[in-house]
């Protein structure tokens, strides 16, 4: 007998689906897309419907339950997610977890769908007394409707005159979902639309083109600092929503977030069009509520960070990766995947343009780009036509610093100071030291559970690990020779900010960092005080130097350059030269110029050479040969297998096992190790890995499908992640 099946992906390291039977009670609400309770080995737990098909349902157990009334996955969505389970040999069910807003995925809903009462005009004629009653009763009567949360954030003491609006039947009200708006309590921005230079005009025609061909195109928008991307951003998004598109926007970091928004609602919510927000700094209720709005089609712009790559948009029109270079796209741990690449995916399962915008691009899309791959847009000279920064390599070596700045650049601080100008200050650690030393025996302070010193952090005198959260009080002696001479070596943020205090103490200095961006909004306060000039020297990590646009900034420094060069990757270079060029373009937006310092003992490294020069292209020309002759991407592929367990004995067996078994049967790939990861200990568990390496995709995806049978056979005690594409290999 032919019965409906159900295929469910279910939240286990599996990569099949499981099939259920659909009971007739639930054929008419059972869809692709749905969220499903099952009974899954001995629990009950949720899966997902990613199809459904007539066939012989014998020993099947039926679908519990379907606790929602409209699917939670599109059809468009599930394809993506699907080959990217394929692609990343991930499983599906984690997958589809990691794609759903928090809550929706998991064994119990967390969210609740909020009500509010919606107010309508009943009787128009009725003649009202009160002043405060007819101001509410234009304002209805203006809109058509108006919620109980619109009326209460314009009128004070709104709820008792509604009351009585009703009471007398002027009004009606019902009940209606509420939604929670990150936006609720913000007035709407005022639009500045800029008239485009000669270059922005060509990048918006030619991305026109193919938007209104409802053809795939990839575009490298590579603009220098300061050229206006996020205008012709703007353009295009236009045409989209006139063409009654969608369009989807990604940003790096939630940092980015709050000025791009700005910039979009301004130009776009006075026009009737809507936007939401998908980012990990806003409540699970925001999100889950902005995820429905967008799968019933009420949306037409979505912002977000890289996991809104999976916002189930179904008639996507546009999509555009701004400052397409940063690795924070590449998720790190879990399920693997890169944003910006399956944007790319994206782009194509929809047959619409993909825009890839930097001012300096990663070396794979560049390379993309010199073979014919994607079509690269220059925008080679600011808007309103300001010069670029000059950058000046201050060369440490021989020097005798007291303290972490030079003495030209505290001369620059100080002259933009009572120039009253805004600085910038780069040091890409967090907070006080990386360690503390005993000055006795040598002896630094570790983390007990990775591979690594601890942190000092003198706010709250705490050593704290940055990988796992561990932390620990100062001791007061040495354990191994009970000396009580402990220095901190190094500085970080924490510390430049209190040098800065002293050298300056009439100025206002701030940090942004991780430490200090923790809470909700606390990026955007910053990123708002230094919009006002409340804050005259702002200190930071790499965070500051992404995107923000800062028009009072007119000095820049870059201090712990070496430390970015010298990383042990072979992307250190690419990172450096990005990581400089975008911090020194936010010298100067405004008024042309600025004054750029990066502090270095090793000044002649291309990397910095070029950076100074922000010449992009002389920098690939010095970069590529490298690549080449190594074989690393974009002019080879690779893939990372990370071992990992609590037996410091036991991984490296089964890596070294399972090494064997992969040079026995690869063909065309080399197979690197296993050896230690740099990080040899992370979180409490030991880590090796193997890393495969070849010229060929098409062998190395061959060699990753006859991987599964070996990886069944590996103990419950070692887990195997499979990293395609890695970025980050510590």
């Amino acid at each position: 007998m032919s019965e409906l099946i159900a295929d469910i992906a279910v939240n286990v390291p599996l990569k099949q689906l499981f099939s259920y039977r659909v009971p007739e009670s639930l054929h008419d609400r059972a869809k692709i897309g749905m969220r499903v309770d099952i009974s899954f080995g001995r629990r009950t737990t949720v899966g997902f419907i990613l199809n459904l098909r007539r066939g012989e349902a014998a020993g099947l157990k039926d679908i519990g339950g379907i606790p929602e009334n409209e699917p939670l996955l599109t059809s468009e969505l599930i394809i993506l997610l699907r080959w990217a389970a394929d692609y990343y040999c991930h499983p599906i069910g984690q997958v589809v977890r990691s794609a759903l807003p928090a809550g929706l995925g998991s064994d119990k809903n967390v969210t609740t769908i909020k009500t509010e009462l919606v107010y309508t005009p009943l009787n128009l004629d009725m003649q009202l007394r009160g002043k405060k009653q007819q101001e509410v009763m234009q304002f209805i009567i203006e809109n058509g409707t108006a919620t109980q949360s619109q009326l209460g954030k314009r009128f004070v003491a709104a709820h008792a005159v509604l009351k009585r609006l009703v009471e007398i039947g002027a009004l009606k009200s019902a009940i209606q979902e509420r939604l929670r708006d990150p936006f609720w309590s913000e007035e709407l921005p005022q639009d500045k639309s800029l008239i485009l230079n000669s270059d922005q005009g060509i990048a918006v025609d030619a991305i026109d083109e193919a938007i209104a061909k409802n053809i795939f195109s990839g575009f490298l928008l590579h603009g220098v600092t300061g050229s206006g991307k996020t205008e012709v951003y703007l353009r295009i998004v236009e045409r989209c929503l006139n063409l009654n598109k969608q369009a989807l926007i990604l940003v790096p970091e939630i940092s980015l977030t709050p000025q791009l928004v700005s910039r979009f609602r301004a130009r776009f919510e006075s026009k009737g069009w809507r936007i939401a927000v998908l980012h990990s700094g806003l409540s699970a209720g925001e999100r889950y509520d902005a995820w429905r709005e967008i799968i019933r089609n009420k949306i037409q712009i979505v912002i977000g960070a890289r996991s809104a790559v999976f916002a189930p948009l179904q008639n996507l029109g546009l999509v555009v990766v701004d400052e397409e270079h940063e690795s924070s796209y590449k998720q790190g741990e879990g399920f693997r995947y890169n944003g910006r690449d399956l944007a790319l995916v994206l782009g194509r399962q929809f047959g619409c343009p993909v825009v890839l915008g930097s001012a300096t691009p990663s070396f794979a899309s560049y390379y993309r780009c010199e073979q014919g791959i994607l079509q690269r847009l220059a925008l080679a000279r600011r808007v309103h036509e300001g010069a670029l920064p000059v950058v000046e390599v201050v060369d440490l070596r021989g020097q005798v610093l007291d303290g972490e700045i030079t003495n030209v650049l505290v001369e620059a601080i100080q002259q933009a100071l009572e120039n009253r100008e805004q600085v910038l200050l780069l040091l890409n650690r967090r907070g006080f030291s990386p360690f503390l030393l005993c000055a006795d025996c040598g002896e630094s302070f570790h983390c007990p559970n990775c591979e690594i010193t601890l942190t000092y952090h003198q706010h709250n005198r705490q050593l704290r690990c940055h990988y796992c959260d561990y932390s620990d009080v100062v001791p007061e002696h040495c354990e191994k020779c009970q000396g009580t001479n402990i220095e901190p070596q190094g500085a970080g943020t924490e510390k430049l900010e209190l040098e800065l205090s002293e050298l300056f103490p009439t100025a206002t200095i701030a940090r942004m960092d991780r430490d200090t961006t923790s809470r909700k909004g606390a990026h955007q306060k910053i990123i708002a005080a230094m919009m006002a000039r409340k804050i005259d020297v702002l200190v930071g990590t790499q965070m500051i130097a992404k995107g923000h646009d800062f028009p009072g900034v007119s000095v820049v420094g870059v201090l712990g350059a070496d430390t970015v060069l010298n990383f042990p990757d072979f992307r250190s270079g690419e990172r450096s030269f990005s990581l400089f060029t975008q911090v020194a373009g936010r010298a100067g937006r405004a008024s042309g110029g600025g004054k750029v310092y990066i502090q270095s003992y090793n000044p002649d490294h291309y990397a910095l050479t070029c950076a100074a020069q922000q010449d992009y292209h002389d920098f690939y020309q010095q970069e590529l040969p490298f690549r080449q002759e190594l074989g690393y991407p974009p002019c080879g592929y690779l893939v990372n297998l990370v071992f990992s367990g609590n037996n410091s004995q036991q991984v490296p067996g089964v890596a070294r096992q399972f090494g064997n078994y992969l040079i026995s049967i690869a063909a065309g790939v080399d197979v690197l190790g296993p050896s230690p990861c740099p990080l040899s200990r992370l979180r409490g568990k030991t880590r090796y890995q193997i890393l495969l390496k070849s010229s060929d995709r098409v062998q190395l995806r061959k060699l990753l499908n006859q991987l599964d049978s070996e990886i069944i056979r590996i103990p419950k005690q070692v887990s195997l992640a499979i990293d395609i594409d890695p970025l980050d290999m510590l």
